[in-house]
C-alpha cells in the first residue's frame, strides 16, 4: 500500500470556484466543495459494470487502512477480482489515498476492504468494517453487491456512498457517486433547446443503457418545451431503424444518438446510407461520446455531447502519474471525490457530518469532475459542460455550472 506522500502538490494545483488550495476541498455556497476533474469516458460495460468477472478471481487481499484519524470511513473495492475489475479496484484505491495525501491533516481512516468482486465479499467486507467502527461506507463498485453491503449499513443506520451507475438499486441511504446517462440527457437536451432545438429525433441501443437514456430523454425533451419527432430503438441491426428515422427527419432539427464510440460511429454511417444528410441537423450525444474513433468520424463533425469539462480529469492525471506512474483509470475520479468529500464533511459537520441532510445539500459539492449533488432517491446531479466533436477532439462550447439553479 503506498503511503502518503508529502504536502506539496505533484503536478497542476486543483481549481476550485472561489476556494483557495488549502485542502482537497474548499467551499462552495456553504457546502463542501471537492477539487474539479473530466472528459467522460463511460462505457456500456461501466454502465453494467454491475456483474461480476467472469473470470476466476484472486484470493481476497486483507483490509488495510490508511491514515490516522479519528473518523473512520470504509472503502469497499473488488481488489482481488479478475481483469479489469480488478485494475479498476486498484486505481480507485490509489486515488483514494492520493486524496487522503492532498487533504491537509483529515481526521479520517480508511478502513479498505477486498469484497472480490461478489455480493457475499461485499457483505462481508461492510460487515468488518462497521464492526471495526466505520461511520460511512464508499463502494462498492458492483451493482450487484450494492443492496448486499446496504443491508449491513442499514441496520447501522449509516449511509453507502456507491460507484455504480444503475440507478434502480440507489435511495434509502445508498447515494450513488458515478456517471449518470440521466446527467447527461438533461444536459445536452437542456442546451439544445436553448440553441433553438427542440424537435429531437431519437436512436438508442436496445440494452440496459438505452432504457435509462430513453426515459431520460422522453422526460427532459418536453420538458424543455419540446418534442420527440421520431424514436427508434436498435440491436445488431443497425440499417432498419436508421432508415426509419431517416424518413422522419425533415420534421427534425436535431438528432440524439446515445451509445459508445464505436456503436455510434456505425449508426451514423447507417442513417448517411439511409439517405439522411447529417451535416443539416444538429447531432447530440451523451459523455460516451467522448471517443477517438467519435472524433475521427466525419459524418459525426460538429456534433454536441454532454460531459466534464476535461481540463479537471488532465490535472488529476498528471498528480496521479507523478504519484504512481502510472495512468488512472477514468473511475478512479470517484474514489478520490469521494474521500476527499467525506474528509471535508469530518472537518466541517460534526456529529451530523453523514447524515442524509448533510449529504443531499441542494448547493451540492464540486469534484474533480466539477458540480455534482445527491438527490434525495439517492441518484445525482451533475454540472456538465458541452463539447463539440472535432478531429482535434471535444471543445467545450458551454462550460460547466458554477452553481446549481434554485
Amino acid at each position: 500500500m503506498v503511503g502518503p506522500s508529502s504536502s506539496k502538490s505533484s503536478g497542476p494545483a486543483p481549481r476550485w470556484p472561489g476556494a483557495t488550495r488549502r485542502s482537497a476541498l474548499g467551499l462552495l455556497l456553504g457546502a463542501p466543495l471537492l477539487s474539479a476533474c473530466a472528459g467522460v469516458q463511460q462505457s456500456l460495460s461501466q454502465f453494467s459494470s454491475s456483474a461480476p468477472p467472469a473470470q476466476p478471481a484472486g484470493p481476497p487481499q486483507q483490509g488495510t487502512t490508511a491514515g490516522t484519524g479519528g473518523v473512520k470511513v470504509a472503502v469497499i473495492l473488488p481488489l482481488s477480482a479478475a481483469g479489469n475489475a480488478g485494475l479498476a479496484a486498484q486505481s480507485m484505491r490509489n486515488a483514494a489515498e492520493m486524496a487522503l495525501a492532498e487533504f491537509q491533516n483529515p481526521n479520517i481512516q480508511l478502513l479498505i476492504k477486498d469484497d472480490n468482486g461478489s455480493p457475499q465479499g461485499a457483505q462481508a467486507g461492510a460487515q468488518q468494517a462497521v464492526d471495526e467502527g466505520a461511520e460511512i461506507i464508499l463502494g462498492p463498485l458492483f451493482a450487484q453487491s450494492v443492496p448486499a453491503v446496504a443491508q449491513v449499513a442499514r441496520t447501522r443506520g449509516i449511509s453507502v456512498m456507491a460507484f455504480s451507475t444503475d440507478s434502480s438499486i440507489a435511495g434509502r441511504g445508498v447515494y450513488l457517486l458515478s456517471f449518470l446517462p440521466e446527467s447527461d440527457v438533461n444536459r445536452i437536451v437542456e442546451y439544445s433547446a436553448s440553441i433553438g432545438k427542440r424537435s429531437v429525433a431519437v436512436l438508442v441501443p436496445d440494452n440496459a443503457y438505452g432504457n435509462v437514456v430513453e426515459a431520460a430523454v422522453k422526460a427532459a425533451v418536453p420538458r424543455r418545451g419540446g418534442r420527440i419527432v421520431a424514436f427508434e430503438k436498435y440491436g445488431a441491426d443497425r440499417a432498419t431503424p436508421a432508415r426509419t428515422v431517416a424518413q422522419q427527419l425533415g420534421s427534425a432539427d436535431a438528432l440524439f444518438i446515445a451509445d459508445d464510440g464505436d456503436a455510434v460511429v456505425s449508426v451514423a454511417d447507417a442513417m448517411t446510407a439511409a439517405g439522411a444528410n447529417l451535416r443539416n441537423i444538429q447531432l447530440l450525444g451523451t459523455g460516451l461520446w467522448d471517443n477517438p474513433r467519435v472524433y475521427a468520424s466525419a459524418a459525426l463533425q460538429g456534433g454536441l455531447y454532454a460531459a466534464p469539462d476535461p481540463a479537471g480529469f488532465r490535472a488529476f492525471s498528471g498528480r496521479y502519474r507523478t504519484k504512481y506512474g502510472a495512468e488512472p483509470v477514468r473511475t478512479a475520479t470517484l474514489a478520490y471525490d469521494a474521500v476527499a468529500l467525506v474528509a471535508a464533511l469530518a472537518r466541517t459537520q460534526g456529529t451530523t457530518r453523514f447524515s442524509p441532510d448533510v449529504l443531499t445539500n441542494p448547493s451540492g459539492f464540486a469534484g474533480i469532475d466539477g458540480l455534482f449533488r445527491f438527490r434525495p432517491d439517492g441518484t445525482n446531479e451533475r454540472g456538465l459542460a458541452v463539447m463539440k466533436v472535432t478531429t482535434g477532439g471535444g471543445v467545450a462550447v458551454a462550460g460547466s455550472p458554477k452553481s446549481f439553479g434554485a
